[in-house]
């Protein structure tokens, strides 16, 4: 538990020295609000030039909606790095097999693992995209939206609207070397607690993380406050 104002700063300092000590790191990275600030503050500290970027998942919106995860990563982190990384892989789904699409993204990271993933914490326990009812072992895949996650697209810019997207599965997530969990705000903390002390279930896809070997919780005191 950290305090919120030093809630970004910290966790960058750690990625940041994470980055030294591994250049070449394989990274799976989430998108949206709370990964935002830790972006901007990594983004002054760490050298992306020879790492790997998986980016964790993908909305069913066209190319250059700003709503996009692709769109996210590049103003909240590429757009601010003094190098690019060495490689930044993502999932289309504009391609013409969405099947082939999952299957090709699930075999280019097999192919080396996740050796750090960031994963932010749905209001509802979702990792990605992998919205409550996951299995543990699910792939890479289409996947439906919740309700609330597709009625909150507007909250990224998003222009269009869709009720479906791509992500990288719980049970590839799950396999990586190391998992940040990341989460603020006091409105997380009901489904924070729900992740480490309730039930392991497929309801909350969240709590399966308690089955991962090595997990660091990043919550600010707002998030933490009912644990």
């Amino acid at each position: 538990m950290l305090p919120d104002t030093r809630w970004a700063p910290e966790v960058a300092e750690e990625w940041a020295q994470r980055l030294n000590a591994d250049p070449e790191l394989r990274m799976c990275l989430p998108t949206g609000r709370t990964p935002a600030p830790v972006y901007r503050e990594v983004s002054k500290r760490g050298d992306f030039s020879q790492a790997t970027i998986f980016l964790l998942d993908e909305f069913g919106l066209d190319v250059g909606d700003q709503g996009r995860c692709d769109e996210m990563l590049r103003r909240d982190l590429i757009a601010h790095l003094a190098e690019p990384p060495a490689r930044l892989h993502g999932l289309d789904p504009q391609a013409d097999d969405l099947r082939a699409e999952c299957s090709r993204y699930e075999m280019l990271i097999a192919a080396g693992g996740l050796e750090l993933t960031l994963l932010g914490l749905g209001a509802n326990g979702h990792l990605g995209l992998n919205e409550p009812g996951s299995d543990p072992g699910s792939p890479t895949r289409v996947v439906e939206l919740a309700d609330t996650t597709a009625e909150g697209l507007d909250r990224y810019g998003a222009e269009g609207t869709t009720d479906w997207g791509l992500t990288i599965g719980l049970g590839r997530l799950l396999q990586s070397d190391e998992i940040w969990l990341l989460v603020t705000g006091e409105h997380k903390a009901g489904i924070l607690e729900q992740t480490l002390k309730g039930p392991v279930s497929p309801e909350v896809p969240s709590s399966f993380l308690r089955s991962a070997e090595n997990v660091v919780v990043w919550a600010d005191e707002s998030a933490a406050s009912r644990l």
